[in-house]
């Protein structure tokens, strides 16, 4: 009689039998490549920003062979190309510029918080908020801490509300980012206001609040932010904040005007801050200008965007200048004047006319009215 281990040394098991039907049979040109890649990168070999952010999110027309597996309760499935009124023949074509990941996103953001909290402390150091006159004093409690709204608003209600409504992750990788620079630059001047009002024994804190909800100065501005957070169409949204509102409006106050007079009232800290959101505004461009190049000069629907997108401009342009003709007084409020509000609208404009002029745009009748 064999013993238990004389039976377990005559075990024996099936073989397996290949049939080149298991996964990775398959013999192609990059069977044997240690860099394979399912896409073409942009330069010879992909960049960490393209690794990790395309086809992210895979559709039908890259894929997806049998279609969306999901949908929402009305039967969209996926990420419907209708949610704008564009066109485009690939989608996948747009390329973040600024090459936004995690990572980036991180970095960029944790650089400004740093070089912002070190000027800050030099000028707290310094005494230097206490050169300030009362007049200077009441229109940074106003009217700067008064912008942290919109930014909030635009930032919450435009960008991270459209973030997911286009075609391809991306897009709504830049999109997300753009939100989030929006939000971070809220809060850097809500930050700020509080560093004011710790540092300044007659800084109002709360003024900011009542000036954004009453004041008629702010009210323009007030409703093109609103009117902004409504639109319905993600690409009509983008548009309208970053090519209309920002050089008609945004722009104009922050940089032709608080950052060109804060030094002639004695302040070298609020530029510091709010050069942060021009630095945020000039990479959220330059990935905006990247996407509507591409739908704007897309060879079967180019011709089609552009007039979608000329209606667009005499939609908002008007909104977005009433904002910024309420906004005039504020230029006769400072003791220390540097320029016209007129020299200011007239920069401003200048700066949108160059922005359409690249994008193949006419100039908009309502620009000059």
């Amino acid at each position: 009689m064999a013993t238990p281990t004389e039976q377990t040394s005559r075990r024996s098991f099936p073989k397996p039998e290949l049939t080149d039907a298991e996964a990775g049979a398959l013999t192609f040109p990059s069977s044997t490549s240690r860099a394979f890649n399912y896409f073409k990168p942009k330069k010879l070999r992909a960049s960490m920003y393209e690794d990790v952010t395309f086809d992210v999110q895979p559709d039908p027309d890259r894929h997806l062979t049998q279609g969306w597996i999901y949908s929402f309760a009305n039967g969209d499935a996926g990420y419907p190309q209708d949610w704008t009124a564009l066109r485009s023949g690939n989608w996948h074509a747009f390329l973040d510029p600024n090459e936004e990941w995690e990572q980036t996103i991180y970095r960029n953001n944790s650089s400004i918080v740093r070089q912002t909290q070190l000027n800050l402390d030099n000028a707290r150091r310094a005494g230097a908020y206490r050169a300030w006159t009362r007049s200077w004093t009441t229109f940074v409690e106003r009217h700067v801490g008064a912008w942290m709204h919109a930014e909030n608003g635009l930032g919450m209600h435009v960008f991270v509300s459209t973030q997911r409504s286009a075609p391809t992750n991306m897009i709504n990788t830049a999109l997300a980012v753009n939100g989030t620079h929006k939000l971070r630059f809220a809060q850097d001047l809500a930050l700020y206001n509080l560093e004011l009002s710790e540092n300044l024994p007659d800084f109002d804190g709360t003024a900011h609040r009542d000036v954004w909800h009453t004041d008629p100065i702010w009210q323009g501005v007030r409703e093109n932010v609103e009117r902004l957070t409504a639109i319905e169409d993600w690409a009509e949204a983008v548009f309208a904040t970053n090519f209309v509102f920002e050089p008609l409006v945004g722009e104009l106050f922050r940089s032709h005007l608080v950052m060109q007079i804060s030094a002639r009232n004695g302040d070298y800290a609020t530029p510091t801050v709010m050069g942060t959101g021009e630095h945020d505004y000039d990479r959220d461009l330059r990935a905006s200008r990247t996407l509507f190049s591409l739908l704007l000069r897309d060879e079967r629907y180019g011709a089609a965007n552009a007039e979608v997108v000329a209606g667009w401009l005499t939609r908002w342009v008007p909104v977005s200048l009433d904002a910024t003709r309420r906004l005039q007084p504020l230029w006769s409020q400072p003791a220390e004047k540097v320029l016209r509000f007129e020299e200011s609208l007239d920069r401003a404009k200048d700066r949108l006319r160059g922005l359409l002029s690249d994008l193949g745009l006419n100039e908009p009748k309502e620009l000059n009215q």
